[in-house]
């Protein structure tokens, strides 16, 4: 069934576990994430990365498809906008059905931040669509610019930040990074940031660039009071990966073949953090 993120997190909160938010841009990976979401009796958010709906393709030509593969799923299945940081392009998906959305005014200025987010929660309510934000702001190993200290989610901040905009979860920054870390790096995660935003508000909070952060960081995080956990590199790694390999076996393979084989590879490392969220058999 298609829902928002509310209502799925919302449970997730009060039973402590986590909901996976897998990125996409093409129906294959939304497949993928549906099935394996599916098959663990899972809820899932798929998540559509404003910077690929921009260079790939827009939202409008995928959302009929995307929200009829969420329909007739049997279970809770939520389309996110991830890292909307233009006011005009959030307010344009809400209004064509999506139902949440995050609204990314993290590089602003704090007070900036609050009255743009304010903004993007009171036009939420009129679809009834939840609404993500983020505090503090995680960096990125492709741009070479890793996470510090300085960059670090304020509890004080993100507590005044959720207190005034209404926010239904709150991004934070506590260690990860976008991007693939170099290999047999382990980033090193300030879990006290969590569990004193978490102490203050209750409210779900989500872990940005899961993916690479380790499996004992990311137990220790849903315990301190993550509730949502996007992974997007590892996933695409993975249908990378299979594409060399099948093109290696056999470089005449033909294109719809090729393809169609992601669809496993996205799924056989989705069911790896699946594993780690608590979220099996979670669904209705």
């Amino acid at each position: 069934m298609y829902t928002s993120m509310k209502s799925m997190l919302k449970k997730a909160n009060a039973n402590h576990y986590a909901v996976l938010a897998i990125n996409a841009f093409n129906l294959e990976t939304c497949k993928a994430i549906i099935d394996v979401a599916e098959e663990n009796r899972a809820p899932i958010i798929i998540d559509l990365l404003q910077e690929h709906l921009e260079k790939h393709i827009d939202y409008k030509y995928m959302a009929e498809g995307i929200k009829k593969m969420c329909q007739d799923s049997s279970i809770e299945v939520a389309i996110n906008l991830d890292h909307g940081k233009h006011v005009p392009h959030v307010k344009q998906v809400l209004q064509q059905g999506m139902l949440s959305v995050m609204i990314d005014a993290s590089t602003h200025e704090f007070e900036e931040n609050i009255a743009i987010t304010k903004e993007i929660v009171k036009l939420a309510e009129i679809y009834d669509a939840s609404v993500e934000a983020e505090v503090g702001h995680m960096g990125s190993v492709a741009e070479g610019n890793w996470t510090v200290d300085s960059m670090y989610t304020n509890p004080d901040e993100a507590i005044r930040f959720i207190q005034e905009t209404g926010v239904d979860c709150l991004a934070i920054s506590f260690g990860t990074t976008h991007g693939d870390y170099p290999e047999n790096y382990i980033p090193e995660f300030r879990f006290d940031i969590v569990e004193q935003i978490k102490k203050a508000t209750h409210l779900p909070l989500v872990i940005h660039g899961g993916s690479g952060a380790g499996e004992e960081n990311l137990l220790q995080s849903i315990k301190s009071g993550i509730n949502k956990i996007n992974i997007g590199t590892d996933i695409m790694k993975a249908q990378r990966e299979y594409v060399r390999q099948a093109i290696k076996v056999d470089n005449d393979i033909e294109y719809p073949t090729l393809i169609h084989g992601t669809i496993q590879a996205a799924k056989d490392e989705i069911q790896k953090y699946l594993n780690l969220s608590g979220s099996i058999n979670q669904s209705l």
